[in-house]
């Protein structure tokens, strides 16, 4: 029996742009109250025990944290100084009231951040102080994610920690809302000068990524994903493991390596399915961009895998 829940999107889609932007409000707190880092990695979230969490930030001489519990279904700030406060999840909380009640409570334990309040990325570009309109929140479809993403979460650790070269933490992205987890050759990547900052900053380097998100209008269902930057010629052309994978081209010219997440939970090996697929991906994306894979192969990589490089 699979680990994995069922997930499909059409369900639970207003609850998930609900989820999505409420992320994004609580990932640009964590953006003004961390120092800067390579390819924004002070930006995403991160999976813990009960749901999502910033982990630790800083305002002044107090360091607060900001998680949303999906067990006991709050959003939760913690303080170095001061007792934790909380406000319940529930269906009907619109954006504009999350928004109003995390910021006032912010101010009550003194803690002054200021962030961009509109959405970044995505469709919606009412502003967070006016969204009334997304307010669903379908505990149960809450918690069917949550599960997939501690499993993600796992999985794509243990494929993390096949490689020796720099690494990025496996962290959940709020422009996307997708987890992911990219490899880096070590080489920097040609400068793109019609590139806006953001994606100056974040495609610094060249990279594989590997990540997972719930669906979107273009890609309408939960699926695992792939891609190359800058993308090697005949990236398109290789093959990909399981054979429900393929390339496909659902964001402009760029190839993703796509794996729907049904595919991976009816698997009789789950786990492996995925592990399967990510290194294919990798293997597809490193060779034909020449990166030095026996040097970036860590002691950790399985010696099947390892075999198979070649």
């Amino acid at each position: 029996m699979s680990e994995l829940p069922e997930l499909p999107l059409e369900p639970w889609e207003a609850t998930k742009e609900t989820l999505h932007l409420w992320t994004q409000i609580v990932g640009k707190v964590r953006l003004a109250s961390t120092p800067a880092q390579n390819h924004w990695w002070n930006a995403p979230l991160y999976v813990d025990a009960r749901g999502l969490t910033t982990r630790r930030l800083r305002s002044e001489e107090r360091d607060f944290d900001i998680s949303f519990d999906f067990v006991s279904h709050q959003l939760i700030v913690r303080t170095s100084a001061a007792k934790p406060e909380w406000f319940p999840l529930a269906d009907g909380l619109s954006v504009a009231a999350f928004y109003d009640q995390l910021f006032a409570m912010l101010t009550g334990l003194d803690i002054q951040v200021e962030i961009k309040a509109e959405p970044y990325g995505i469709p919606m570009t009412t502003s967070f102080a006016e969204d009334t309109e997304n307010a669903s929140y379908d505990r149960e479809a809450v918690v069917r994610f949550w599960q997939a993403l501690r499993w993600v979460d796992w999985t794509f650790q243990e494929f993390a920690g096949w490689f020796c070269g720099k690494t990025s933490p496996v962290h959940l992205f709020w422009h996307g809302f997708d987890l992911a987890v990219t490899r880096f050759s070590g080489a920097r990547a040609g400068d793109n000068p019609d590139a806006d900052r953001v994606t100056r900053e974040a495609y610094s380097h060249e990279l594989i990524s590997f990540g997972f998100w719930p669906g979107d209008q273009k890609v309408p269902e939960p699926t695992f994903y792939s891609y190359s930057a800058p993308e090697p010629a005949g990236l398109a052309e290789q093959r990909l493991r399981p054979e429900a994978a393929s390339w496909r081209q659902p964001y402009g010219q760029s190839h993703f390596a796509l794996l729907p997440y049904e595919a991976v939970r009816a698997a009789n090996d789950p786990r492996g399915t995925l592990l399967d697929f990510l290194q294919s991906a990798y293997d597809a994306g490193a060779m034909l961009a020449g990166w030095d894979r026996d040097a970036l192969r860590s002691n950790w990589c399985p010696p099947a895998v390892a075999a198979g490089w070649r």
